[in-house]
């Protein structure tokens, strides 16, 4: 009698886990290569985060702008899901200011030019005449340029990086078409350096110093990027920030002190083994030498 029941209950689990196993196969499902896989491309304009989420049809012998993408109509700019833009600031594309947050990119192709439009709707995935216009947040009109080399799968890239701007590129096929996107980089700047440094009764010397490469690098009063650089290398002196002391010297006319600088940086370098840095001194000398006539 035992054994039977225990072979009724040993045959009854058997049948219950290929039951569970045929279900668990039936509800998983096959991967596959997408015909247009996604792609996430990232940059940091100025002190903005932009981030581009999209997918990548190929041409596959078709003909793109005209053919498979008609002109004249509203594309999602990619394939499957709406192709995203995503700002972690305030951005001006084209002279118009976006609000920080993530909108949808659609464009309209012409023949010579294309109207892009960023939309708050990033759920339209194909239906691209569903979102309404009242949602837009910026629209404008871009020239197109013909590519030197065939483009086979639809590409989103940041190109011409400044310290506070990038091109989005838009290619695929022989087509290019690209927009600009500006971050307010100065304002930012400046604020910090007024509450870190010029506020600051203790500024430390990395703030100095980025303080005073930051007015070299824009223009700005070379007295007092100076007189930050001088703060920060007597108690701590790196190669690298003597490097700025000499070039800000330079920039000054003070050849003198851009060869005396510019010698200390390079002493500093060696040290550290850092032969890059000591061939730059080397070269500032020489520069600092002939202009001064030394």
């Amino acid at each position: 009698m035992y054994a039977i029941s225990r072979n009724t209950l040993l045959a009854g689990t058997a049948l219950a886990g290929a039951f569970v196993l045929t279900i668990s196969s039936a509800q998983a499902q096959l991967s596959t290569p997408a015909a247009s896989p996604k792609s996430t491309v990232q940059q940091r304009v100025g002190l903005t985060d932009v981030t581009i989420t999209y997918s990548r049809p190929s041409a596959k012998g078709r003909a793109v702008f005209g053919g498979l993408v008609p002109f004249d109509k509203r594309w999602r700019t990619g394939a499957n899901a709406t192709t995203s833009i995503k700002f972690s600031d305030e951005v001006t594309i084209e002279g118009k200011k976006v609000p920080a947050g993530e909108y949808g990119i659609y464009t309209i192709p012409k023949k010579g030019e294309w109207i892009v439009v960023l939309n708050k709707s990033t759920k339209m995935g194909a239906d691209v005449d569903a979102f309404k216009d009242d949602e837009d947040v910026a629209r404008f009109t871009v020239k197109t340029t013909k590519l030197p080399a065939k483009v086979e799968t639809f590409t989103i890239n940041f190109t011409d990086l400044t310290p506070a701007t990038a091109n989005v590129a838009l290619e695929w096929e022989l087509t290019g078409a690209k927009f600009k996107i500006s971050s307010d980089v100065e304002s930012k700047v400046m604020a910090q350096i007024d509450e870190k440094v010029v506020k600051n009764a203790s500024p430390n010397a990395n703030d100095l110093a980025a303080a005073a490469a930051y007015y070299y690098d824009n223009n700005k009063d070379l007295k007092q990027a100076l007189a930050w650089l001088q703060k920060a290398n007597a108690t701590d002196p790196k190669f690298w920030n003597v490097h700025t002391e000499a070039k800000i010297r330079l920039k000054m006319k003070d050849y003198k002190g851009a060869v005396t600088a510019a010698e200390q940086s390079k002493k500093l370098a060696l040290d550290a083994k850092n032969n890059d840095y000591a061939v730059m001194n080397d070269q500032l000398m020489v520069q600092a030498k002939k202009e001064g006539k030394l």
